[in-house]
Order: C-alpha cells, then structure tokens, then sequence
C-alpha cells in the first residue's frame, strides 16, 4: 500500500529555494462562466481562497487572461498582503477577446505588458513563477519558442520574475529553453486518462522539475469510468479524489492545482492526498490511459 500525506507532501523545485505543498490551488474557476467576466458569488470566491490557505495550500495557479484580470483581482482582495511562504504563480502568452475568445500573445510587447498586468493585478513587486503558455490550444505544435522565452528571461533578470515555467510544450522546446534559463515547471494537459505525457513526465522528475497537470479531472468534460467508480466505493471516496490521488502516486514531481468555486468541494480535493492506493489499485487506473501514451 503506498500511504499519502496531507497535501501530497513537499517539492522542492530543482536548483531554488522555492518549495510548495504538493496540493495546490487552480484559480479559473474564479472567473465568470467560460473563464470570463465576473463571478456570480464573489464571497464564495474569496471564501475559497481564504479556506485554501487555512487548509495548508501554499500556492496558487493564476492568469490575468483569467476573466480577463477577475482571478487575479479577487486573489489580491482575498489574500493581500499574501501570507509568507505563499507562491502565486501565473501564466502569459494570451489575450482575450471582447467575446470571450482566446488569443496568443506572444510579442514582446504583449509579453511585456502582461507580466506588468499580473504585477498590478496582484498587487506584487515580482512574480514567484511565469509560466509561458504556447499550445495550441490543448497540444503543443512544437514551434520554436526561443523569442517568447527570451523575452521573459530578460524579465527575470531585471528581477520582475523569479523563476520561469512552460505551458503545453513537449521535449523539444524544453529543451531550446533550457539554453536560455531554467525552467523550474511545465505545465501540461494530464490526467488518469490521457497519457501523453507518460515520458516527459518521467524526464523531468529526473531533472528535478514540477509537472503541473492541468484538467487533472478531465477538464470542461469530467472524468468518468467504471474503473474509478468501484475504486471510490472501495475507499468510501469519490471518483474524482481517486484520480487525483493516482496522479499523486504517478510521480514525486507531480504538482495537482484542481480548481473550485466551493469551500467543500476544495475540502474533497484536499482529502485526495490522504488516500492509499493500492498497487492492484495503480495498475487498474494505469489501464486507463494505455491507448493514449505517444
């Protein structure tokens, strides 16, 4: 039996004095419907934020395209002046449009401008983590992304961001990053079903560097399988708090930031890093993704 502990225990990322419980918090669902506009129940937003930290979260997944700019405003009404030790890290590389629409924004000057958006919004002198999100939109296309980077390298070294991340790259464009500044995170789509990042996860734990699944529940379309139904009756859990926890398992580098509106739901997703799969458990849930791996 392979126990957890609270908040999925601690990683330090590779070459920093940067270390996060393993369980944090994704911010999108703080936005409006589709991640834009306004919330319907701010109090509930901030009363999750708050909770959040109370329950030992001690970072924060965000975009100021969330909204836009929504998220990044009730994080800073919830939470400012941010606890010590609280890690907020955020992402650029897209803008919204006025009817909701999602666009790259990967010039210079859109790079430039939104890191000083998320400074204002946040209400900080410098950002923990920037991660650049490439794509599109769900899969990297495996375009050089040596311009976008650097100009966030330069960023860092004027000391407006302290560590850097990628979002929905593969290998390869790690790689040509790396040759230009570390790259503490990558954040990638990931869950018990679709594995295609079996590999690089694997590689990066090697080097030391957090993988950040994002829609570790499936995404807009929730996970749903027979497989994780009896596993939760099993544990007298839920079908979600089981996927988690698998993805706890699948790796130490492993990071979860599940997003909710909802204090009790937050407590469950919480709750997940407390389960014990067992190794008959594991290979089941394995199962799931055997056709998805590339």
């Amino acid at each position: 039996m392979l126990a957890q502990n609270k908040l999925g225990g601690r990683f330090t990322f590779q070459g920093t004095n940067l270390s996060v419980n393993r369980v944090g918090y994704g911010a999108m669902q703080l936005a409006g419907p589709h991640v834009f506009g306004p919330p319907k129940d701010v109090d509930a937003c901030l009363a999750v934020l708050r909770g959040a930290v109370e329950f030992g979260v001690d970072h924060i997944d965000t975009s100021d395209f969330y909204g836009p700019h929504t998220t990044n405003q009730i994080i800073k009404r919830a939470l400012h002046p941010y606890p010590k030790g609280l890690a907020i890290v955020t992402k650029v590389g897209a803008l919204r449009g006025q009817d909701g629409s999602w666009n790259l924004a990967m010039g210079k000057q859109a790079l430039i401008d939104a890191v000083h958006d998320n400074l204002r919004t946040l209400g900080v002198e410098a950002l923990d983590v920037v991660n650049l999100r490439v794509g599109p939109p769900l899969a990297p296309a495996g375009q050089s992304i040596v311009e976008p980077f650097s100009v966030l390298a330069d960023l860092k070294r004027e000391g407006l961001i302290r560590h850097l991340g990628l979002s929905t790259v593969d290998p390869r464009q790690l790689a040509e990053c790396q040759k230009i500044s570390d790259v503490v995170c990558v954040q990638n789509q990931y869950n018990v079903v679709y594995r295609a990042d079996d590999a690089f996860i694997d590689e990066l734990a090697k080097q030391g560097i957090a993988y950040v699944p994002y829609f570790p529940l499936g995404g807009f379309t929730p996970l749903q399988s027979s497989v994780l139904d009896s596993i939760a009756t099993k544990l007298e859990s839920t079908p979600m708090q089981v996927a988690l926890a698998w993805l706890l398992q699948r790796s130490p580098n492993i990071l979860l930031i599940p997003g909710t509106s909802s204090v009790a739901h937050l407590r469950e997703n919480i709750k997940a890093s407390e389960l014990t799969l067992s190794p008959e458990m594991i290979a089941q849930l394995d199962s799931l993704g055997k056709d998805s791996s590339r």
